[in-house]
């Protein structure tokens, strides 16, 4: 336990014995069992409770973790208001509605007694929230900490009204454990987080909470569920949407069910007969600028289901930005061209809270996955901030992994002196923790490129990715190999990318930044130092087929090509043909492939980020059996393809049969390979982490069919 929880805990101490005079001070037993709690508001109260049971007076704790307020009721109905984290309680920025209900003695100290209405009281604990997030485990066998409800979380405590339940799938809840808390537990307001493949999931609790004779207040939200909104308010027409990133869409619901608010004035909703925006036009641009709320205080999470997370071998999740400073024509989210991020400054404290948990987790990589889509930005300041960041992460002992465009490292209309800059900041990185990036390449091919709205080019890619490997910068790599637009050249020019050997070379940590600057551009620098490994060897899911979602701009484009079909809610996403019916085969079975394949890679994944060193090169070197047979299939389609006419789509069955042979030759040839694969990798593994492989990759091995995971809605 550090300083900062051992004074925590003295205050806790001070405040009980200041409630209740001649109560004994906390033991080191009673200290011990605190410790871990201080994470969970409805955890310490209980405790609290059951330790003041003998004692009259009431229990509420409020508030947000780095501000936890803990009230005690006195025999003369008086409280005793203590701020566990040392501010004084003047400090606090209180919510307007305590402004007439409770009223405090001496606001300049962090500990005061206070007077209340049983207004307050109530207030403090209801509305009841229950925040849910749903999973489907034999997809993504390792969890992952459930941001989203977790930063919703926050906000709702910063209100200091109600109490918040979290529940969260990957972590050993069931939907039927989810459906008995609707059913018996009777909260007051419930929030669904659904991503894509978990509609069947949503569809069970929404129809379970409204069937009920009372309805409680139900959110949802999630990157699906704004896709779905209209198809889910004609189903559910009491149902509120979350169109955002939730945090001010609770704080009004909150309000609202108090009856301070309207439905109307809630923030980021949709309901029946609200108005719904519509998408942006591909090429549109808006100048990256904050969002509305205050980024760097409102996308913090509570920390109640972390130590839950690390139980069950899962990874830490944070965020330090909002948004992205470009407009892809297939991301249909609102906050395309809008970017803003955390002050770095406003870190150490949730660092310090992450420590605390990974202290008890000795055997987890001590390692944080920033979900920031672009956690560079596009200010004029972007380099500096994030190597405050970096150092920020460095000094707190963790290492870090996240993502961000590939134009941070390569840009065509930028000098020298700029690529110099950008590639000491790599460099600085990797020294201060950076453990891998992910880049959204998504293309080598100029036509689709622009037809993406990426705005960087075939040549640039190659560039940056020449430039990070020279740096020895860790990366990883999106790449989006189908898309229903496509021509069979481009699909031949995707494959001869991702197939390039000039594109990953040798670290070269002697050479000066400018040096490396200059020497990617210069072919014969390149032979002298690649590393003759294919890039698809460094794409983190190879086969990907682009989705047409709901909302994008690219689906607009198939749709005036009249390539488009019914919505299916289930990924957000409408049925789309490929203008080429053979390579809308190809996509069929490159996804079949992806999916008899995804939770045997995913496996690998999850366990690369909780192990350190050898295990950790292990388990990466298996994924890279995994590429490889995945590129052997995207030529196998590709030369069936070139064996029928495109103006023959009467012989799709034929085709469709060619490319299942071939995709079961290889399955064949990669079962045998890959058992030696796993073998190897379990000598590096020990207890669950063995365990969990051993599991996975039986069930991968017996496997015979070629079933989609999302059964009956493939793109093609």
């Amino acid at each position: 336990m550090d300083d900062r929880h051992t004074a925590v805990l003295d205050r806790l101490d001070r405040a009980i014995t200041t409630a209740h005079p001649g109560s004994r001070p906390l033991t080191d037993t009673d200290r011990a069992a605190l410790a871990p709690l201080l994470i969970s508001p409805d955890q310490l109260r209980n405790w609290l409770q059951d330790h003041l049971s003998e004692r009259p007076g009431r229990v509420r704790v409020t508030g947000t973790l780095e501000r936890r307020l803990v009230l005690l009721e006195l025999p003369d109905t008086r409280w005793v208001a203590a701020d566990l984290s040392g501010n004084n309680h003047a400090a606090r920025k209180w919510p307007t509605w305590t402004g007439s209900h409770l009223r405090l003695h001496t606001p300049g100290s962090w500990l005061s007694y206070a007077e209340m209405t049983e207004t307050a009281v109530h207030r403090l604990t209801r509305p009841d929230v229950h925040l849910m997030a749903l999973y489907h485990p034999e997809f993504f066998p390792l969890p992952r900490f459930p941001l989203g409800i977790s930063d919703v979380a926050r906000a709702a405590r910063s209100t200091m009204m109600g109490t918040v339940t979290l529940s969260d799938m990957q972590l050993g809840v069931t939907l039927e454990d989810l459906l008995k808390q609707l059913t018996t537990g009777a909260p007051d307001i419930v929030g669904i987080s659904a991503t894509f493949g978990q509609h069947d999931l949503m569809l069970q609790l929404l129809d379970a909470a409204f069937a009920l004779p009372a309805p409680p207040l139900v959110v949802a939200g999630g990157s699906l569920t704004a896709r779905n909104e209209r198809l889910l308010l004609e189903r559910y027409p009491a149902l509120l949407v979350a169109r955002g990133g939730g945090e001010a869409t609770i704080e009004g619901v909150l309000a609202h069910w108090h009856g301070d608010i309207p439905r109307e004035e809630i923030p980021g909703i949709g309901y029946t007969g609200a108005a719904r925006g519509g998408g942006m036009a591909v090429g549109r641009r808006r100048t990256a600028k904050p969002v509305a709320r205050d980024t760097a205080s409102d996308i913090l999470p509570e920390l109640d289901l972390l130590p839950l997370t690390f139980a069950h071998h899962g990874v830490a999740q944070l965020e330090t930005s909002r948004g992205c400073t470009n407009t892809c024509s297939f991301c249909p989210r609102g906050h395309k061209g809008l970017w803003a991020g955390a002050a770095p400054g406003k870190l150490p404290w949730i660092l310090d809270e992450l420590g605390q948990v990974f202290d008890r987790h000795p055997d987890t990589s001590r390692t944080l996955y920033l979900v920031d889509e672009e956690i560079i930005g596009g200010d004029g300041d972007a380099v500096s901030r994030v190597l405050e960041l970096a150092r920020t992460l460095h000094q707190a002992g963790f290492a870090w992994e996240s993502s961000c465009r590939i134009d941070q490292t390569v840009r065509t209309d930028q000098d020298e002196a700029w690529h110099v800059e950008r590639a000491r900041m790599w460099r600085t990185l990797v020294d201060l923790g950076l453990r891998r990036m992910l880049f959204g390449v998504e293309s080598g091919v100029d036509s689709i490129l622009t037809r993406f709205n990426k705005e960087t080019t075939a040549e640039q890619n190659a560039l940056a990715i020449r430039t990070l490997s020279a740096l020895d910068v860790p990366t990883r790599y999106t790449y989006i190999t189908f898309d229903p637009l496509m021509s069979l050249d481009e699909l031949k020019a995707t494959h001869a990318f991702q197939g390039r050997t000039d594109l990953l070379l040798r670290p070269q940590p002697s050479l000066d930044p400018g040096e490396i600057v200059r020497g990617v551009r210069d072919e014969e620098w390149v032979a002298a130092h690649t590393t003759g490994r294919p890039l698809h060897t460094g794409i983190s899911y190879m086969l990907v087929s682009m989705e047409c979602l709901i909302g994008a701009a690219y689906t607009r484009q198939a749709t005036a090509e009249g390539l488009t079909g019914q919505p299916e809610p289930l990924m957000g996403r409408v049925a789309c043909r490929y203008r080429d019916w053979r390579i809308g085969v190809a996509s069929g079975w490159a996804q079949r492939w992806v999916d008899r394949h995804f939770a045997l890679d995913y496996t690998f994944k999850s366990l690369e980020k909780v192990l350190d060193g050898p295990p950790r090169h292990a388990v990466r070197q298996a994924r890279v059996v995994l590429k490889d047979a995945a590129y052997d299939v995207l030529g196998d389609v590709i030369d069936a393809i070139e064996q029928f006419d495109v103006e023959r789509p009467e012989r799709e069955r034929a085709l469709s049969a060619r490319m299942e042979a071939a995709l079961q030759a290889r399955a064949g040839l990669l079962r045998d390979r890959m058992a030696t694969t796993a073998a190897e990798v379990g000598r590096h593994l020990s207890g669950k982490h063995a365990a969990t492989l051993a599991r996975e990759h039986g069930r991968w091995a017996s496997a015979t069919s070629w079933e989609l995971i999302n059964a009956g809605e493939s793109c093609a």
